[in-house]
């Protein structure tokens, strides 16, 4: 079914998109029905409690949340934490006694509530199905619940007469992690093992997880994938390690079809723009540190998926790279690279970066150029006509990059774990079979499944099902076979113009918008030669994880989104336009040395001679600069689209 005009599309992990149209198609069954209103309830029923202390809830559930009422000793009116919204549940299991005379089965729910202070803890709320006199059928009970709930968090489509078993939930999908374990003051690893594994796991993904060891070593892992066993990456750090996998899948043999591998963040590092606009996209309050990384890793556990735009830069040499993110120079740029020596600060190092850059506030004179989208009115400027800067650099493609890189059929046992035991780890991995529960608590909780809890009996995962949540720490690491490159396919990407010629590409889509760095400019491009104070093209909404650059932008709007500041700003006034862009309201104070303009391409050519030029926050090579918008050429794990913050 198409979408409407404007309808954001997603993706779950339960709907791939098919490669060939299979002649037996006509003769499919008919499409799901629609689904059911938000406060439709879908299930309802009456549990007891784990431990048994003689409460009974009866539980309703809707297709957006979880309701719980206490039903004895004493019913609630308000009953407290009785809510509970899908988008605080990470998955669920069932369990059985380990007293073969109780008939009982249970259902466990893992939620991660916000607290009314901010910051999310973990909850596992474990009911007692005990309607039935025999174990089999509240079994069945807690199954259908079980498999109802997790359809839910995973996008899958409910069937309308048929039964409802757990055949419906589709083979869980396969996600390499990439951990940079030198991130966010050195807490990525910390963060990883104490608070992303024991959720994903609980959602019942599957997992291979890698640490990186140096700089582009994440380059040269995705170069070798086989990207038929993998249905995302995920990156765990700050921003830059994404550029290095995206340029990675850019550089491959087959890049039509590696660039189109979702790829996800996990915010642990300093730099988390790309992660504060996942946030926001997933319906959540503004958030940093730990409390952004369990938002976003919520958001991965529900496994939407959307198109991402992608920017190819030429930089001056003739090479290109991919961007995500954004293009800067001045200011952002300084500040990104000087706060390099504050790297220990976290995230407070781009807050003391930036009151060093307004002491010490330079300008740059130089020339920008763009093309704007379309229905934007080009507006004559004084300074379109001037002739072109001569660039002094040769433009001539880069080699190709060098294939040889570390075997990728190594398992992460070979890799250095920094961790206090002198033998080495096992490696990490999602569990392939079930086993006892009460290494479960991995997020700081007590065992909450498996223990003497006054005379019950302890609880144990239900062998008959799925493998339900279990420690990543007794895990074994299936290998990472390297393999042949897929055949590739079209990317359906708009031909060149006829007869225009087009930018050195040493990999990715043509830029067929764009003419060679030294060759003038096509008509219809409007071009200011000023003295900036920054110039900064964006392509999703956030500079930072508390900044909103660009507060009407989307992953897949198509559109550069171009700022500038020029010379003549007052620090007072460059100072409010910073703080006033943590609420995205920036555009609004009316300062004239501010210009904003929705883009196709641009091109930057710096006439100061010196100065610090960044794509995605990693410092590139000074000189002239082109970039084109690619719609839709990437994949973003974001989840699912929420409403926006404060919207009831």
């Amino acid at each position: 079914m198409l979408g409407k005009p404007g309808q954001e599309l997603t993706q779950s992990w339960a709907h791939k998109p098919s490669r060939s149209l299979d002649k037996a198609e006509a003769m499919a069954p008919p499409p799901p029905p629609p689904p059911p209103a938000v406060n439709t309830p879908l299930l309802h029923g009456e549990f007891g409690s784990y431990p048994a202390r003689g409460s009974r809830f009866a539980l309703t559930l809707t297709p957006q949340a979880l309701y719980i009422q206490r039903l004895r000793p004493k019913p609630e009116a308000r009953p407290r934490g009785g809510l509970v919204p899908l988008t605080e549940v990470s998955g669920c299991c069932t369990l059985r006694s380990q007293r073969a005379s109780d008939p009982a089965a249970y259902f466990c729910i893992y939620t991660y509530p916000q607290g009314k202070r901010g910051g999310r803890r973990r909850t596992a709320r474990t009911f007692q199905a005990d309607g039935a006199a025999t174990y089999e059928e509240n079994r069945a009970e807690v199954q259908h619940w079980a498999t109802v709930l997790m359809c839910l968090l995973r996008g899958l489509p409910l069937p309308g007469d048929r039964e409802i078993t757990p055949e419906l939930l589709t083979k869980p999908p396969r996600l390499l992690l990439l951990v940079n374990p030198f991130g966010g003051r050195g807490l990525a690893w910390q963060w990883c093992k104490n608070h992303v594994l024991p959720m994903i796991t609980e959602a019942g993904l599957s997992f291979n997880l890698i640490q990186t060891e140096r700089q582009n070593h994440a380059r040269e892992l995705v170069q070798g994938l086989k990207l038929s066993e993998w249905d995302g990456i995920v990156t765990l750090s700050g921003d830059g390690l994404l550029f290095e996998v995206l340029n990675g899948l850019l550089h491959r043999p087959d890049w039509e079809k590696a660039i189109r591998m979702p790829v996800g963040i996990l915010p642990c590092g300093s730099g988390n723009a790309l992660a504060g606009a996942v946030n926001q996209h997933g319906g959540f309050e503004q958030a940093l540190g730990l409390d952004l990384l369990l938002n976003c890793s919520l958001l991965l556990c529900r496994g939407g998926d959307r198109p991402l735009d992608l920017l190819s830069v030429t930089l001056a040499s003739g090479s290109r790279c991919i961007s995500f993110l954004s293009v800067a120079w001045g200011f952002v740029s300084d500040v990104d690279i000087q706060s390099e020596r504050f790297r220990a600060l976290g995230s407070a190092r781009f807050t003391l970066g930036a009151m060093l850059g307004l002491a010490t506030l330079h300008t740059y004179r130089g020339r920008l150029s763009y093309l704007p989208a379309s229905g934007e009115p080009v507006s004559p400027s004084p300074a379109q006509g001037l002739p072109r800067a001569k660039s002094e650099l040769t433009l001539a493609p880069a080699p190709a990059p060098s294939l040889t890189h570390s075997p990728l059929h190594r398992s992460v046992s070979d890799l250095p774990l920094p961790l206090p035991q002198p033998q080495p780890q096992p490696p990490l991995t999602s569990p392939s079979s079930p086993e006892p529960l009460p290494i479960l608590a991995l997020n700081g909780g007590g065992p909450e499944l498996a223990g003497d809890w006054a005379g019950d009996a302890p609880l144990s995962p239900d062998p008959l099902l799925p493998s339900p949540p279990a420690s990543p720490k007794a895990a074994v690491l299936s290998p990472i076979t390297e393999g042949a490159p897929e055949t590739p396919e079209s990317s359906g990407l708009p031909p060149p113009t006829p007869d225009a010629p087009v930018a050195t590409c040493t990999g990715g889509p043509p830029d067929h918008l764009l003419p060679p760095l030294d060759a003038p400019l096509p008509p219809g491009w409007v071009t200011l030669e000023e003295d900036f104070v920054l110039t900064l093209a964006m392509l999703p909404s956030h500079l930072g994880a508390d900044l909103v650059a660009a507060p009407n932008a989307r992953f897949d709007d198509g559109l550069v989104h171009l700022f500038w500041v020029r010379g003549g700003i007052s620090r007072a006034a460059l100072l409010r336009l910073f703080l006033a862009m943590e609420r995205g309201t920036h555009l609004s104070l009316g300062y004239p040395q501010v210009g904003y303009a929705t883009t196709l391409a641009f091109r930057l050519e710096p006439l100061t001679p010196r100065g610090v030029l960044t794509v995605d926050g990693e410092q590139v090579e000074y000189g002239p600069l082109q970039a084109q918008v690619h719609p839709g050429l990437g994949r973003l794990l974001t989840g699912p689209p929420g409403r926006p913050a404060g919207e009831p």
